[in-house]
């Protein structure tokens, strides 16, 4: 499981899968989407997802937990 780290309390999932280098782009983004995305367990496939320190999204293969920036 790799850790994302993040600046402030939330970010929306379609960013954090850009920040963790799963996604260049927008049209990168839709189509992880559509592949299928968890979110905590639960699929999810909006881009707009609020996600925050502690949860786990996996995606493109990879467990990512999103956590705070010290």
């Amino acid at each position: 499981m790799r850790e994302i780290p993040i600046s402030g309390d939330m970010i929306r999932l379609g960013q954090l899968l850009k920040l963790a280098g799963l996604a260049s782009g927008g049209g990168d983004v839709k189509a992880i989407l559509g592949d299928g995305v968890r979110v905590n367990g639960v699929p999810d496939d909006r881009r707009g997802r609020q996600v925050h320190p502690g949860d786990i999204v996996e995606a493109g293969g990879e467990q990512l937990r999103v956590v705070a920036r010290p």
